[in-house]
């Protein structure tokens, strides 16, 4: 198994892309630790997986004394992560760009990148003096070729996939490689929130007209990716399209 004894920290990992993320890591032999906000859910994941090989803890990826509680936590029961999995994300619904409050702007970007300051900040120097490690940054397409509706939620993406190459070059000393995931539209609990209407067959088809391969993106479409530029060695500073051809 190929991540045998590697330890792994998925943000956003109760559900959907993260906890397919988490559980792809954890069949290849990994030892996963599931942040999440939700920590009953965090906990059920990672006791599903095994004790001894997965570890639930609560935290607000917003929040730097949360993530510092979660990469203690993480020490002390696997050892410093090798991989960093930053996937927990937050949009605002679908609809004109002057509808969206500034309460609900600041959570977009304080969970779609301060929390990408707060693990950097966190996790890098105990990466650094453990002789390297991966970061994986789930960004979007919506950061390459954003869709009218979404435009608050497209910046903090955008920002989500250049700090992913701006981290690669600057850490790459380090032995730190770090890569952007970016999905297409997914089968998630925000599905509704990005689509801005009811989900039905009728709206799905709607969306996906512009998606060549024909179908949404699935948590395993992403647990793949990650796992794939996870163990690539010579591959950092790169924003991987998850997103049926969206993107071409």
């Amino acid at each position: 198994m190929k991540f045998e004894h590697k330890t792994v920290l998925v943000t956003g990992a109760a559900s959907g892309f993260g906890e397919a993320t988490a559980r792809r890591f954890a069949a290849e032999g990994a030892r996963v630790v599931i942040v999440d906000l939700d920590a009953d859910k965090a906990r059920a994941v990672a006791d599903s997986i095994g004790a001894g090989r997965a570890l639930g803890v609560r935290a607000d990826v917003s929040v730097r004394t949360d993530i510092d509680a979660a990469i203690d936590a993480t020490i002390e029961a696997f050892g410093v992560p090798d991989i960093v999995v930053n996937n927990a994300g937050y949009t605002h619904r679908n609809g004109p760009l002057l509808d969206v409050d500034e309460a609900t702007f600041d959570r977009v970007f304080a969970v779609n990148v301060k929390a990408i300051y707060n693990m950097v900040q966190s996790v890098v120097p105990k990466m650094r003096d453990n002789g390297g490690g991966v970061m994986l940054n789930v960004g979007s397409v919506a950061g390459i070729r954003p869709r009218p509706g979404l435009t608050w939620y497209n910046a903090s993406k955008g920002a989500a996939n250049t700090l992913s190459k701006s981290l690669a070059v600057e850490l790459a000393p380090w032995k730190i490689r770090v890569n952007a995931i970016c999905p297409v539209m997914g089968v998630t609990g925000m599905l509704e929130d990005f689509m801005g209407m009811p989900d039905t067959p009728e709206n799905r088809q709607k969306y996906l007209g512009s998606i060549p391969l024909g179908r949404f993106c699935e948590p395993g479409d992403v647990a793949e990716a990650a796992l794939y530029l996870a163990g690539a060695d010579y591959i950092t500073g790169v924003s991987l399209p998850v997103d049926g051809g969206r993107t071409i």
